[in-house]
């Protein structure tokens, strides 16, 4: 035959096998593609610059999980003079629905509840990993979306809306951009990371640690230590 035709031929499989490859990454939650979106700002507390905690976390990751709790106790009670950030690092070798747990959550984002959705992933986390990992999860389920979408109605979102974004290359990217973020700070691959200005930090999960880490960042910023107590349970 033609050369041209075996040419042809050869740039038509490329062109619809890579929209194959794409199209499985997005209904599996996971890929790792490289992109040149912008890292996600997920933000609380009214601290805009001077003092800012940083979270690299899994969703799927049982050590965040424990440390979630700690970790909205200091957000709540620091919010008049830090901020609190969360960027998606999602462990794929070692979490196999963490991809998918992050679009959740940046799906969520796109319509207002991303915070929602944060905790509510975090919530089943530790659910999931107190009852010895015997609980049906989205973390344990081969099709996680189906507890997604249960917990978008929860949230009153539109769930079609959120399936669109879910599964859309703007959430794939922002995820992959706190990747890239976090790869840029050298910091060993582990979560969950935290980074307190700029500086890793490796508190244990207990509100105190985080109050002598936080406390020592807002003298040094020049500013009074305020008196703040955990949160009550």
């Amino acid at each position: 035959m033609d050369k041209r035709f075996w040419v042809i031929l050869i740039v038509i499989v490329l062109v619809f096998g890579g929209i194959f490859i794409d199209s499985n990454n997005g209904k599996n939650g996971n890929s790792n593609s490289s992109t040149t979106s912008t890292p996600t700002n997920h933000l609380e507390g009214q601290d805009k610059d001077k003092v800012t905690l940083v979270e690299y976390g899994d969703y799927q990751c049982p050590y965040c999980g424990e440390y979630a709790p700690v970790v909205s106790q200091i957000a709540t009670a620091y919010a008049p003079y830090i901020t609190f950030q969360f960027r998606n690092l999602p462990l794929t070798s070692l979490h196999p629905n963490a991809f998918a747990g992050a679009r959740a959550a940046e799906a969520a984002s796109l319509m207002g509840k991303f915070w929602q959705m944060h905790d509510i992933l975090y919530q089943e986390n530790g659910d999931y990993y107190a009852s010895n990992e015997t609980a049906a999860s989205w973390i344990s389920s081969t099709s996680p979306l189906t507890y997604f979408d249960a917990f978008a109605k929860q949230l009153d979102l539109n769930v079609n809306t959120f399936n669109t974004d879910y599964a859309s290359s703007a959430v794939n990217n922002s995820i992959n951009s706190d990747v890239a973020a976090f790869a840029k700070t050298g910091a060993e691959e582990a979560t969950p990371t935290f980074f307190l200005n700029g500086k890793q930090i490796q508190p244990a999960d207990a509100f105190s640690d985080f109050q002598t880490d936080i406390n020592a960042a807002i003298k040094a910023a020049g500013f009074s230590v305020p008196v703040v107590t955990a949160p009550s349970s």
